[in-house]
């Protein structure tokens, strides 16, 4: 027991099974844990050894008392340092599992617990990696996770973004900054799927663009065929609609309620060369559809990825809805036999619902539907056995 660190001790409760921790469980609610007075004083963000009610020692964990998910497990070794070696190991290993799916480094280079690193975001866009650390232990440790990714991916710039909504959750501040090297003065030129995006990596929404829906643009991008005209709805920086133009297209409407993000849809645009057959509305998205429909005009292929609208189980009801209300104004834009496509991020919203919700939305709207594909978000971005949380991004088609 001597190679057993001396390390603050946090207590599960007498019913808590600990079996999930030894098969793969990432963390433990605080509902789980006995949290005392002197738990309490623990700094956020402190390691400690999470033990059995019998105060047998289980794992090394990052403790937070002030988040639900007070207990981040780290390591099941109980003597293992977690120090840069620790750090660079980890990141080497999702280094190497990217290296085998994609021939650019223009990724998700880390996706938190999945990769072992809880609450870690690590985006790469070249030589560029962009970090959110949502996890007390991460932030206090930003610096010595920068100098991994440098060590591992050669990066001479590590950004980080603090806009996360999981770090008002951990109690930790929206201060994004510049951890290693000099930011970027402008947008940067990210290829996939054919097409070029450009990424504005200190002031975008997230890390600056959405790679988990690479694999479900290069889906529609397939359904493709010379000519059609597709519409792409709450587009960001162009993400369905570029990769359909690249795919033949002949034209796409892409409509967003941030003129920023439309700027950089249309720069994208002209880099994929295919400016003259994009086009872009900004709005409302839902005021949009409704404007589109009374304009009497209709597209090919249709695509809805709005942002979480069930980001809790207490927004679900809401979230449903809304998800439902997409679907009913958008089916009437797609010609007969055109296609549907529909996405959801929220983590609260699972499949089922999800899909029942669009299904819901695209019968009342007077239309018949069969389910053609599912997609998720790509293999940069795993998901834990028996942690379906972590499975967000679903991507439902449909052919009208």
């Amino acid at each position: 027991m001597n190679d057993i660190p001396d390390l603050p001790r946090v207590r599960v409760k007498p019913k808590f099974e600990l079996r999930a921790i030894r098969h793969g469980a990432p963390w433990v609610y605080d509902n789980d844990l006995v949290l005392d007075r002197r738990t309490r004083k623990i700094e956020p963000g402190t390691l400690a050894l999470l033990e059995s009610n019998e105060r047998e020692p289980i794992a090394l964990i990052a403790f937070n008392a002030e988040s639900k998910l007070a207990a981040r497990v780290l390591d099941l070794d109980l003597s293992a340092e977690i120090d840069l070696p620790w750090l660079t190991r980890k990141i080497e290993a999702a280094f190497a599992l990217r290296a085998r799916m994609f021939d650019a480094p223009y990724y998700r280079l880390v996706h938190a617990e999945a990769d072992g690193l809880p609450g870690v975001i690590i985006d790469l866009f070249g030589q560029i990696a962009v970090m959110q650390p949502n996890t007390a232990w991460a932030e206090s440790n930003a610096p010595m996770i920068a100098e991994a990714v440098a060590q591992v991916t050669g990066a001479t710039c590590v950004l980080k973004n603090a806009a996360s909504r999981a770090r008002l959750r951990e109690g930790l501040d929206d201060a994004s900054n510049v951890l290693l090297g000099s930011a970027p003065e402008a947008p940067v030129p990210v290829p996939m799927n054919g097409a070029t995006y450009m990424a504005d990596l200190i002031g975008g929404q997230k890390t600056g663009l959405f790679f988990d829906q690479r694999f479900n643009h290069a889906f529609a991008a397939s359904l493709v065929r010379p000519g059609d005209q597709v519409l792409d709805v709450f587009c960001h920086v162009g993400g369905f609609g570029l990769a359909m133009l690249k795919a033949g297209a002949g034209a796409a409407l892409a409509v967003d309620g941030s003129a920023a993000a439309l700027a950089l849809a249309e720069a994208g645009a002209k880099a994929s060369d295919v400016a003259e057959q994009f086009e872009t509305r900004q709005g409302d998205a839902f005021d949009t559809l409704s404007d589109l429909q009374n304009e009497g005009a209709q597209f090919d292929i249709v695509i809805c990825d709005p942002p979480a609208f069930a980001p809790s189980k207490q927004a679900l009801g809401q979230g449903l809805r809304a998800y439902e209300r997409v679907a009913r104004l958008a089916a009437p834009l797609v010609k007969p036999g055109g296609i549907l496509g529909l996405c959801s991020c929220s983590n609260a919203a699972e499949l089922s619902k999800f899909r029942a919700s669009c299904e819901r939305g695209i019968g009342r709207a007077g239309h018949r539907a069969k389910l053609i594909h599912t997609g998720f978000a790509g293999p940069d971005h795993p998901s834990l056995p028996g942690e379906m949380s972590s499975a967000y991004l679903k991507a439902l088609f449909y052919a009208l």
